[in-house]
């Protein structure tokens, strides 16, 4: 059997009061594109923080191609093209400088690679940082993300900020990686977002996870309570399906 992508166990961070990532177990295979849905504070950015290795979960484990993402956070850092929910600042670099110095410390990218993705997203790297509006921010994540080709995409809230034209062309983007051979682990609370690309979608609710569904079940649970052709938020659709009392299962 394929190693994993990305293997979770009873990983947990506890922020008190409710709050945090509980006991998650998950498996994302190898060139699968899976959506992590839930409303916004559900722990989709706690879990993405703890694959990264930039915070530490209270139990459980997390690998990463089977790599520890504790441990070995380092070597999964390699491995990954992560795009955070809020992009870093860069001050008064250039984008190329942003580029050329977070390139530097992968050992350096194909700079025929960066060109094709700056002109993709019409995005001018001879800007400095602080000129950029956020759409061109967030285009520059996405940049950097991609740029040295890597096994897994981890993406928080890719398409923040992106105008329609620039979400279709992300969304492109993500099928070719795919078809190229790539992972990509896609966080979201836009229902219409993980339905353009996923394959199987994860849906979290206050840090648990209450459902793994491939793309047919979440357009049929969709359909059954009247929600096609129209956008509900996530939360009309959380409330639709599980009340506000304990999670129930999705129809299937």
């Amino acid at each position: 059997m394929a190693l994993a992508a990305i293997r979770t166990s009873s990983l947990t961070k506890d922020y008190g009061r409710g709050r945090g990532l509980f006991e998650l177990d998950l498996q994302v295979a190898q060139q699968e594109v899976f959506g992590y849905l839930g409303p916004n504070g559900a722990g989709k950015t706690t879990t993405i923080r703890v694959l990264m290795g930039l915070i530490r979960p209270n139990a459980g484990s997390a690998y990463i191609f089977g790599l520890d993402c504790v441990r070995d956070a380092v070597d999964v850092k390699r491995k990954v093209g992560y795009l955070p929910g809020d992009v870093p600042q860069f001050g008064s670099l250039r984008g190329s400088e942003v580029v050329a110095y977070l390139g530097g410390m992968r050992g350096g990218v194909d700079r025929k690679v960066v060109r094709a993705l700056s002109e993709r997203f019409d995005l001018d790297l001879g800007r400095r940082f602080r000129e950029y509006s956020s759409g061109n921010k967030q285009k520059l994540a996405i940049v950097l993300a991609f740029m040295h080709r890597p096994d897994l995409l981890i993406l928080d809230e890719p398409t923040s900020g992106l105008d329609p034209l620039n979400q279709q062309e992300f969304y492109a983007l993500l099928r070719e990686t795919r078809e190229a051979g790539a992972t990509i682990f896609l966080s979201s609370h836009v229902l219409s977002e993980v339905e353009h690309v996923c394959d199987r979608v994860g849906i979290l609710r206050a840090g648990r996870l209450v459902k793994v569904a491939d793309l047919e079940e979440l357009r049929r649970a969709r359909a059954r309570h009247d929600l096609v052709g129209t956008e509900p938020s996530l939360e009309e659709f959380f409330l639709s399906f599980f009340g506000e009392g304990k999670p129930k299962q999705l129809p299937s």
